[in-house]
């Protein structure tokens, strides 16, 4: 399970996402308020992390890290708006994540298959395997 300091990470790299187009917008607001009620954070604690980013940590194992590229994809189709500037963020955050390329690629073209881009987690689970046998 994810330690305090890894809760507050994952919350405010997707805060940080959110807003790479200069705009928290309210779907995406709320969808953070969902994933920290799922990781028993506080709407105080994210409205703090709103103004103040907290140290990156590392996740391990690499489930955990495709998890939160997951919940990252999932963050930005939110809206239904796509800007260059947060495909080029979420390769860059993938890339940090140290997750394959073309694991990153092909998860950001499969999920234009999928009603409102939520590309299912089998399916995700999927791509990250081709790639790494």
């Amino acid at each position: 399970m994810y330690s305090k300091e890894e809760k507050l990470s994952l919350l405010s790299e997707m805060i940080q996402f959110a807003k790479v187009d200069n705009k928290l917008k309210d779907q995406e607001y709320g969808f953070i308020l969902a994933v920290a009620s799922q990781l028993n954070i506080t709407e105080t604690e994210v409205n703090a992390l709103v103004d103040t980013e907290v140290e990156k940590k590392n996740l391990q194992p690499e489930s955990q890290r495709i998890l939160q590229f997951h919940r990252l994809v999932l963050l930005m189709n939110i809206d239904q708006e796509v800007s260059p500037l947060e495909v080029d963020a979420i390769k860059d955050l993938g890339l940090q994540m140290g997750l394959r390329p073309e694991a990153i690629n092909t998860v950001l073209s499969e999920m234009h298959k999928y009603p409102n881009k939520v590309i299912p987690p089998k399916e995700l689970i999927s791509i990250f395997s081709r790639f790494y046998n």
